[in-house]
């Protein structure tokens, strides 16, 4: 009986010391979600003319006439888009004028209460229109923030300037350290091939950026974001950008765009005459996108709800968008946003 209950207690030691370590070691099961969200919102300008922009048009007396009842209908509707999205721990825009518009924004009745902080640097499109960050200041602390500037060489097209690479690092839920990149890449105008150099000449200053983050830490968790104005599987961002397509072999220092199962199954964020582009891009690092990570990027999603479309006589369902050409049609934007869930892990109470 004795060594019976020597035996019985030896092998409960070993099982509560198994126990302990294993507690040590493991990351917790209970799963916590915040949302990454981007959204290209289509020319969310001020009512104000800024001399040093090409913003006439969208002024009271401009050719876009837009005065500030237009101006508050915009903001309530891309209020409305994001609501609908569930409100993102942090959420990437293009086609922003300036940090004020970001303040009206972060302000509007259902916005406020989340209490978003933004990141925007003036980049030198003629346009000036911007890429931002907004963040809510309760799940995102920023800790340094610059841009990336893009300078064209006249062998690609003279004089010609783009939007600046926003580059945020903070930490998410305050453990997770995160680098984060805006983008708003060349248009397609003139031709998608014609106009293809420029987003291969942006794709390369990020792609160093990225280098020189693997550098120094290969298990860095990286989030890029934007609208490329090019799809997962063009050149710019398959092939100088290196963004791969999910598989079952996830490499830390590769790049994995959540958004090509997607665009292989022909859908998309922006409709060009009946056919939809995936323009609108969430690329992670292998560090998120390895499923049997502690913290992981989930399904990715195209937002879409039939408020926010219209249904065109010939090209059928696009999004309903604000302006076509000088037209004012008082909708949301001609994207639609895209978002994942990053889910992490949050750490057990002691007893």
């Amino acid at each position: 009986m004795r060594s019976n209950s020597v035996l019985f207690a030896l092998l409960s030691l070993t099982l509560l010391i198994s126990y302990a370590c294993n507690r040590q070691l493991s990351y917790p099961s209970t799963p916590v979600n915040y949302r990454m969200g981007f959204y290209n919102v289509e020319n969310l300008f001020d009512t104000l003319d800024h001399p040093t922009n090409f913003d006439d048009d969208f002024t009271p007396s401009g050719r876009q006439e837009w005065r500030t009842d237009r101006y508050q209908k915009k903001l309530r509707n891309i209020e409305a888009v994001v609501a609908g999205m569930g409100f993102p721990s942090l959420l990437g825009l293009c086609e922003v004028e300036n940090a004020s518009v970001l303040a009206d924004f972060a302000k509007q009745e259902q916005m406020a209460p989340f209490d978003y902080g933004y990141v925007h640097y003036e980049s030198p499109d003629r346009r000036g229109i911007d890429v931002a960050l907004m963040y809510k200041k309760a799940e995102f602390e920023v800790g340094k923030s610059d841009f990336i500037r893009v300078p064209f060489p006249d062998s690609i097209e003279a004089d010609y300037t783009s939007r600046d690479i926003l580059h945020v690092q903070g930490k998410l839920a305050k453990m997770l350290p995160v680098h984060v990149f805006i983008n708003h890449w060349p248009s397609r105008r003139g031709g998608v091939r014609e106009s293809e150099p420029k987003r291969v000449h942006v794709a390369n200053h990020l792609r160093e950026a990225v280098d020189q983050i693997f550098a120094a830490d290969p298990n860095a968790n990286i989030i890029i974001m934007g609208d490329f104005n090019d799809e997962t599987n063009n050149k710019s961002v398959a092939t100088t950008l290196s963004a791969k397509s999910a598989s079952t072999d996830f490499v830390s220092t590769e790049l994995y765009n959540c958004m090509a199962k997607l665009d292989e199954q022909n859908k998309g964020s922006y409709n060009y005459r009946g056919n939809w582009n995936m323009l609108d891009q969430i690329i992670v690092s292998g560090a998120l996108a390895n499923p049997d990570a502690p913290a992981k990027v989930g399904l990715p999603t195209i937002f879409r709800q039939e408020w926010m479309m219209y249904k065109d006589p010939k090209h059928g369902e696009r999004p309903s968008r604000t302006y076509g050409g000088p037209n004012y049609y008082g909708g949301y934007s001609d994207h639609l946003p895209v978002f994942v869930d990053v889910i992490l892990f949050s750490a057990p109470k002691n007893n």
